[in-house]
């Protein structure tokens, strides 16, 4: 690894030379002339300090932006090298869209550690856009998302079909209904997840084969929020059959089976465009396929 450009990220990210030192485990001086031995070869200045401040430059800013991709290059490689050599283990982070990673992932983990105990995932849950901007960021190793992407920059591998109905309480009057017209859900109070969300875009498909758009809607940030708030007579949704299994095996709810549904999405996961990928995230894609 370059030692310069790892002294030059850390002094960056700190802002003080002494801060960087501890935490490299180094002298001050030896972290000054690694920086000094960086401008001498790139021929330009790349912080300004005083006494009181140490800040990037524009050539700096431009370093430290680079600076950070090949070091994380660096320790991919490391790891991809190490993973030859290993038995599959250690952290590798996973991005999941709120309903498979609420009610389909937990299990998947639990199958995938029975046979490779060593891993260590980390899971973060957020809506599909915010899993997509982790992955371009490179905060995350994998996701796995709702609905349909296109993004050069990514690859996409759809690998499940997530189906959708409309949700209503057990005891409301279309329960015992089983041809209405769709316009008379019109009057109905929906309950939505927020933009963005791979559900939504869903919620807003399933509005459009009925011919209508909600005159009321509330708008809930989590499916099991939008769960509850249906048992408790709130209104009704469009949700993923993966979501609703225990209450409709305790009949908290019910399917109002019109005509055109149940609708159906991908599930599918994204990784960045890279020719390789770590042990753990191969055995990860490996388990959901």
């Amino acid at each position: 690894m370059d030692q310069s450009l790892l002294v030059f990220t850390k002094v960056a990210e700190q802002k003080n030379f002494t801060r960087a030192a501890e935490l490299l485990y180094m002298t001050q001086p030896a972290v000054s002339n690694y920086i000094q031995t960086l401008e001498k070869n790139m021929g330009i200045k790349l912080l300004e300090r005083t006494n009181k401040y140490v800040r990037l430059t524009k050539a700096g800013e431009i370093v430290f932006h680079h600076a950070k991709q090949i070091l994380d290059l660096y320790m991919l490689t490391d790891k991809l090298i190490d993973d030859l050599k290993n038995t599959a283990s250690g952290p590798f982070s996973i991005g999941a869209s709120y309903t498979y990673g609420e009610y389909i992932l937990p299990h998947k983990i639990a199958t995938m550690l029975k046979s490779y105990p060593l891993l260590n995932p980390m899971i973060t849950i957020k809506n599909s856009h915010e899993i997509i901007d982790l992955i371009q960021k490179h905060k995350i190793d994998v996701g796995i998302i709702e609905g349909e992407i296109h993004n050069q920059n990514i690859k996409v591998i759809p690998f499940a079909i997530d189906e959708l109905s409309i949700v209503i309480p057990s005891n409301h009057y279309l329960a015992e209904q089983h041809e209405i017209d769709p316009l008379l859900l019109n009057s109905e109070t929906w309950l939505v997840r927020e933009e963005g969300s791979g559900t939504r875009e869903m919620q807003e498909k399933g509005w459009k084969q009925l011919g209508f758009e909600p005159k009321k809607y509330m708008t809930l940030g989590s499916t099991q929020v939008i769960k509850e708030s249906i048992e408790a007579g709130l209104g009704i949704s469009i949700l993923s059959h993966a979501s609703i299994k225990n209450e409709l095996k305790l009949g908290k709810v019910k399917l109002f089976l019109n005509d055109g549904f149940p609708i159906s999405r991908n599930f599918s996961i994204i990784t960045p465009k890279v020719d390789f990928y770590t042990k753990a995230v191969e055995i990860f894609i490996e388990s959901l396929l």
